[in-house]
């Protein structure tokens, strides 16, 4: 069994037409192990988390009592999107497990939410915000470095404290970034193939094979979607993680917090990537 189908179009001609069904288990129950495992891991093999000292002394005056971490601009476009993302993957992905119901519309619809909160954002985040809070820097792959070394036994100095975000969420923002823009994009030109306000039907704005490498593409990206939902979700919920989500709905964390976990001098406490005064 492969991974994509194929069938001969009136040409003659083998043609992808989507993937295979089963790569849905295969994406949810891999999130599952990732679940488990990780589970596993933290209860019995993690240790406590340390991190090096790093700059002088940072006087809790110069720290408000809640540092702010999202703006209501950057909490309303998450929740937006994460409906949007829920949405599309209910209606793509119910109907293939016997749940019928008129789903290409809503389909269609949430693809449009999706589309203008991405939109939105790319905006927001390379005008308004630090648009390069969010990717790895040399900081974050030498301290990934040390972390390994340490996990596995060898001597290492202690990591540093994060900026605003740690690796972890930088990886994770990429990936989600790929898999996003793949469903986005694929999934414009698809509404080209069904009747919706938006766009006259043309189904012959493509040949065969590259329709039929488009679904592919939009159907790998979605079923990826559901093992990086279900992980985000995990972490959403982990109690030594509730902070964090706490901050996308009320926007700010807590100064103990930022001081135990951030270093002042990558992420500033007024929301800059610039350094938070010290004490003299």
């Amino acid at each position: 069994m492969g991974i994509v189908e194929w069938a001969t179009s009136p040409w003659g001609e083998d043609v992808p037409i989507h993937i295979s069904f089963f790569l849905l288990w295969v994406s949810a129950i891999a999130g599952l192990l990732f679940l488990i495992g990780h589970a596993i891991w933290v209860k019995a093999f993690a240790k406590p988390e340390k991190f090096a000292a790093s700059g002088p002394p940072y006087r809790d005056v110069h720290i408000p009592a809640k540092v702010p971490r999202h703006s209501l601009a950057a909490r309303l476009f998450h929740w937006v999107m994460a409906a949007a993302m829920l949405a599309l993957l209910i209606t793509a992905f119910l109907p293939k497990v016997g749940v019928q119901f008129p789903w290409v519309t809503y389909h269609w619809i949430a693809g449009i939410v999706l589309t203008a909160s991405i939109l939105f954002h790319i905006i927001h985040a390379s005008f308004y915000m630090d648009f390069w809070s969010i990717w790895p820097d040399k900081i974050d792959i030498e301290d990934a470095g040390r972390r390994w070394r340490r996990a596995t036994g060898k001597d290492s100095p202690a990591p540093r404290r994060f900026a605003k975000y740690p690796l972890e969420n930088k990886m994770y923002h990429g990936v989600i970034v790929l898999a996003g823009l793949s469903v986005m994009l694929t999934g414009i030109f698809m509404m080209f193939r069904v009747r919706t306000v938006l766009f006259p039907r043309n189904p012959y704005l493509f040949g065969d094979m590259t329709w039929g490498l488009m679904y592919v593409l939009h159907g790998l990206a979605g079923v990826g979607l559901i093992a990086l939902i279900m992980v985000h979700i995990y972490f959403a919920v982990r109690p030594e993680k509730l902070v964090i989500t706490k901050s996308m709905i009320f926007g700010t964390l807590d100064r103990e917090h930022y001081l135990e976990h951030h270093d002042p001098s990558r992420w500033a406490a007024d929301g800059s990537s610039g350094r938070a005064k010290a004490a003299s």
